[in-house]
């Protein structure tokens, strides 16, 4: 046991080695005084939203809490935990779910000021090379992943240990199982909110600049382009951390409570904190990871991120080894967690074919929009349907191969526990992935900065290729998020099972039977709110977007100096209209995502006959495996449509007589077209799949009282 000791120190050694990082960052140079300029305007922009939309959080926050914990503990909170007074778990409940909802704030507040600060880092950069560039924009990314997690496992640590984990392991899991639902509450808006904002802004600005004024992407003339640029930072960047915070910390709490059945036949609580000591390995892999990425003139840029990725894999299948053999000394458990190791790196591969440029299903795609934005669309849809069967293939044979390893540790509940250290081990890099992720915000802002102050030449060049790059670690990220979710998704499941077992007093409640009628109902209740979920967020993009290219067709119109150069066009309106308009529309999709599980459980319970915590237990399994398809076509499908896109602008579609299709032509128009239709569903109801999916999971752990 005295192992634990490495995971404060790795959260705090994390902690150092952000700042350390941030610090490098701040220290470069930021460019021309234009340069500095325009990253000041998207700084200002990013948190004055960042502002608003937190605040407006935070209220939703507090209300939340005190009703979790009221209803949890004060109604029905005392049944099943000894020793544990109604007002007492009230009170860990509710102030568990506030520390978990403002740690996930604060991890994403930060990275997001972070990587808005590094986006004109990076455009200087790439005026002097190719490696600078690839360090600033990794670094700056790297402030946010390393953050997230070790915020995330310092949180649970402390919150275990200090609702007593040290005298009482066994109960201490399921008094923080409110950390996770703050984390999940907050992710949700966050990404919601972000995700609004980002791609209202992008399509207004798309489809007024690029279609019907025949300007550049980033053209200074567009008033949408700042909002765009702002809204790579708060949808790319604080959305996706806090998802990735809330990912870290549920699998963690989840992971925990299976390993509740075997602490009660062995006594061993290394049984349940383990999943905190592979954490911590984690944290170590991926800094050796970062610190080895150096970029080659003349290289594709994500070479060089790839040999810091493989890296930190080899380092955390080591670290996988080293945790096991000190604290479960068992080998088939290790192969379990090599399993979820390996799973990451399939995603990667699966999602680069689905979405870079030249491999076959993106070439179809820009090809298809030679004949018009009808068949872009077409090409692009069946793409995006394709994509679900790797993803369902590759989630299926990683749950079958490491629950057949748990079971053949022959410890009760040994299977389920196979599938949580295959999550765990899949998600030991999650720091790295992190770092590219934010990595691709980071490039794309660069590139904008670098087209409004008026730079080309070979600095364009490289800007170009960072962006492209750029492109495909977001896609690999939504992969990496979406698969997780697939794994921790049962592991969550059986973490709901266990609990429901837990709370009356049963030895073992592990069926879900979709024969009976209520379960049947609470099925397609929650394949609704997956499909209803997705509408309500897309249309929100739309509604927001309307306004956008009202607002820039409207300074072009009565503002002719606009087009002409002469005059600058007012940018923090646009900023202030999408803020607005994305903030008012991220309400309903939430409260829908948050009150209908409660409900299904509520109602069933009050129906006689009706078995309500196996009704719930449906609207969780199924809706989890509608989601993560869902999320798997919108992600892929809206990747492989923007990459599309670029593959025409590089001038890599040839026409019929060999000659390059340029920018400005009919096929350009289509597949413009066709990304416009992809942003939503990629960059906004896809990744929110992720967290609606991870909310079930909590927000069904925490009121499973209600339900019993």
């Amino acid at each position: 046991m005295g192992i634990i000791w490495i995971v404060p120190v790795a959260g705090v050694i994390a902690i150092i080695f952000a700042l350390l990082l941030a610090r490098n960052v701040l220290r470069r140079d930021a460019g021309t005084k234009k340069m500095q300029e325009i990253g000041d305007t998207i700084l200002e922009g990013a948190m004055a939203f960042l502002k608003r939309q937190y605040t407006t959080i935070g209220i939703l926050a507090v209300f939340t809490a005190i009703i979790t914990g009221a209803v949890v503990g004060l109604l029905r909170g005392a049944e099943g935990i000894e020793g544990m007074t109604p007002l007492g778990i009230a009170w860990h409940t509710a102030l568990a779910f506030i520390v978990g909802a403002f740690c996930s704030a604060i991890s994403g507040f930060i990275g997001m000021y972070i990587s808005v600060k590094s986006n004109v880092r990076c455009a200087s950069g790439a005026q002097r090379g190719l490696n600078e560039a690839i360090k600033v924009a990794l670094y700056g990314g790297a402030v946010s992943g390393f953050l997230i997690v070790a915020l995330s496992l310092l949180g649970v640590t402390i919150m275990f240990y200090l609702f007593g984990g040290a005298t009482r392991p066994e109960i201490a899991p399921h008094l923080i199982v409110g950390f996770g639902f703050g984390a999940s509450f907050v992710a949700l808006f966050a990404q919601l909110g972000g995700g609004i904002y980002t791609k209202a802004a992008d399509m207004g600005a798309d489809l007024v600049g690029k279609i019907e004024a025949g300007i550049p992407e980033d053209d200074p003339r567009n008033a949408a382009v700042i909002a765009d640029l702002v809204g790579d930072n708060v949808g790319d960047c604080a959305g996706r951390g806090a998802d990735l915070f809330e990912s870290t910390a549920a699998e963690n709490i989840g992971a925990m409570i299976l390993g509740i059945i075997i602490y009660t036949i062995t006594k061993n609580p290394a049984w349940i904190i383990f999943p905190l000591v592979v954490r911590a390995f984690g944290l170590f892999a991926s800094m050796i990871g970062v610190l080895s990425v150096k970029g080659r003139e003349g290289e594709n840029p994500m070479t060089a991120l790839n040999r810091g990725y493989f890296l930190a894999i080899a380092l955390s299948i080591i670290g996988m080894g080293v945790t096991v053999y000190v604290m479960l000394h068992n080998w088939w458990l290790f192969a379990a967690g090599v399993v979820g190791i390996l799973t990451s790196v399939i995603v990667i591969y699966i999602t680069q074919y689905y979405t870079e440029p030249q491999y076959r299903p993106v070439k179809r795609i820009a090809e298809a929009s030679k004949t018009g934005p009808a068949t872009n669309i077409v090409e692009g849809t069946a793409l995006g349907y394709e994509t679900t069967a790797a993803t369902a293939i590759l989630i299926g044979i990683a749950l079958l191969t490491s629950y057949a390893l748990g079971k053949l540790t022959g410890l009760p509940g040994g299977g389920g526990f196979g599938t949580a250290v295959a999550t765990m081990g899949m998600l030991m890099t999650c720091p790295y992935v992190l770092a590219m992720d934010t990595f691709g915000p980071i490039t794309d802002n660069a590139n904008g900065i670098i087209e409004m102050a008026g730079i080309g030449g070979k600095v364009r060049e490289i800007t170009d290729r960072l962006d492209a790059v750029g492109n495909t670690t977001k896609a690999l990220t939504k992969g990496y998020a979406m698969v997780s979710a697939g794994l921790a998704a049962f592991l969550l499941f059986q973490a709901y099972l266990d609990r429901v077992a837990f709370l009356r007093g049963l030895k073992e409640f592990n069926i879900v039977n979709l024969a009976r009628v209520e379960v049947f109902v609470g099925g397609l209740l929650a394949v609704m709110l997956v499909f209803l979920f997705s509408s309500l967020a897309i249309s929100a993009v739309g509604r927001t977007a309307s306004k956008i290219i009202e607002e820039v067709r409207r300074q072009f119109r009565e503002n002719p100096g606009i087009m002409k150069g002469t005059v600058k066009p007012d940018y923090a309106r646009t900023v202030d209209i999408t803020a607005r308009a994305g903030l008012r529309q991220m309400i309903a999709p939430g409260i829908l995502a948050v009150t209908m599980p409660v409900a299904v459980g509520v109602i069933f319970n009050f129906i006689p006959g009706y078995d309500a915590a196996m009704t719930v237990g449906a609207v969780l399994m199924v809706g989890t495996m509608a989601g993560i398809m869902l999320a798997s076509f919108m992600n892929n499908g809206g990747g492989a449509w923007d990459n599309a896109k670029k593959m025409i602008e590089a001038g890599d579609l040839k026409d019929d007589k060999g000659k390059p299709i340029k920018k400005g032509s009919l096929t350009h128009a289509a597949a413009v077209v066709g990304d416009t239709v992809g942003d939503p569903l990629k960059d906004t109801a896809g990744p929110s799949l992720h967290v609606l999916v991870k909310l079930l999971s909590t927000i069904t752990l925490v009121f499973c009282p209600l339900f019993i």
